[in-house]
């Protein structure tokens, strides 16, 4: 069976509060571990009035705390923002609290805009430019101590947390395929270089001593619901989410609509669309051809699934069908050792 893991960015929705989301992230986390998901990943983001994860190795804490068997982490950590070192004190704190449950995601965005960019990191010297040299260090610091080593993380060192490469294009893909590391395609919001980049990092691939055959997990946004009307109000929200961005005015996630009509223009509506090519809005039968479909396309060996919904009951009832999609798919002879289409091999 597939694995099928679930992406949180804490939504603030219109009307509530950021404490209000957080409680919301866990409260699905403990949901998601009831149904079987393998993970739940928290995202970093800044200077965002929708999304509460800004200071995400906190969260993660919060949310494995109210939790007890499914791993969480990081989807991701946008490491151009921080010292590495930092990071794997951080990681390696989680990973001492909670043992084997806690993942890295890194990314090698700033996560915001350029001006919130230099508010986190003072001068955009290292950016991403070091991104490469800075996850070699960061993966060293999860190394067991060697004699004479004068900088150590503490705790970290010799926890060997499992550590991931994010990323929208080839770049991040070519670097997980080089250090031999697990790798996730943000296709929920990016969808044009999917494809190219699981062929990129399966081709390149190098075994080493994380993986020895690539592991590729790529996103989904999923707006499941008994009815099809339902479905398609609850995906409303992160279509005006979208929008808004566009225009640069973001704020809270907004309540769903009957249509999105009169709210954008024919090129937002165009430029939308496209961002969120890779999602699947439907009655469970409908999630269930959708679902298959992609990773028929894509041969990936696990699924991010997200949904960035208003209410937070419909967001769980969406997560839940999910989870019975997955078992029904789990028994879909047609998907027994799925390869991928020929564009992503």
């Amino acid at each position: 069976m597939i694995p099928f893991s679930i992406l949180d960015l804490s939504p603030i929705t219109q009307g509530s509060t950021a404490t209000q989301a957080l409680r919301n992230s866990r409260d699905l986390a403990r949901h998601a571990e009831r149904w079987g998901y393998q993970r739940f990943w928290l995202a970093e983001h800044h200077n965002m009035t929708g999304i509460a994860s800004a200071a995400t190795s906190v969260v993660i804490g919060y949310v494995a705390e109210g939790t007890s068997t499914i791993r969480v982490g990081a989807g991701g950590i946008m490491l151009p923002n921080h010292s590495p070192l930092v990071i794997a004190e951080q990681f390696g704190t989680l990973e001492a609290l909670f043992p084997g449950r806690i993942d890295l995601g890194l990314g090698r965005a700033p996560g915001t805009d350029p001006r919130t960019a230099m508010a986190l990191r003072r001068d955009l010297a290292g950016s991403s430019d070091s991104f490469p040299q800075d996850v070699m260090e960061l993966l060293g610091y999860f190394e067991p101590v060697t004699p004479g080593q004068a900088v150590r993380a503490v705790p970290g060192a010799g926890l060997e947390v499992p550590v991931w490469l994010l990323g929208s294009s080839t770049f991040s893909a070519q670097l997980a395929a080089a250090l031999g590391l697990p790798f996730a395609f943000a296709s929920h919001f990016a969808p044009d270089q999917l494809m190219t980049a699981l062929r990129v990092y399966r081709s390149q691939f190098r075994p080493s001593r994380y993986l020895e055959r690539p592991y590729a997990m790529a996103g989904l946004n999923v707006f499941a619901a008994d009815t099809e009307e339902e479905a398609r109000r609850m995906a409303t929200s992160i279509q005006q989410q979208f929008v808004a961005l566009r225009r640069g005015t973001p704020g809270p996630l907004l309540p769903p609509v009957d249509s999105m009509e009169g709210r954008w223009s024919e090129l937002e509506r165009a430029g939308t669309e496209h961002a969120l090519a890779y999602t699947v809005v439907g009655t469970p039968d409908t999630v269930r051809h959708g679902v298959k479909a992609f990773l028929q396309q894509t041969g990936v060996d696990e699924l991010m699934v997200t949904a960035q919904a208003y209410d937070h009951t419909a967001r769980l009832h969406s997560f839940e069908i999910v989870a019975h999609v997955r078992d029904a798919l789990a028994a879909d002879p047609t998907l027994g050792g799925t390869a991928p289409t020929e564009e992503a091999r």
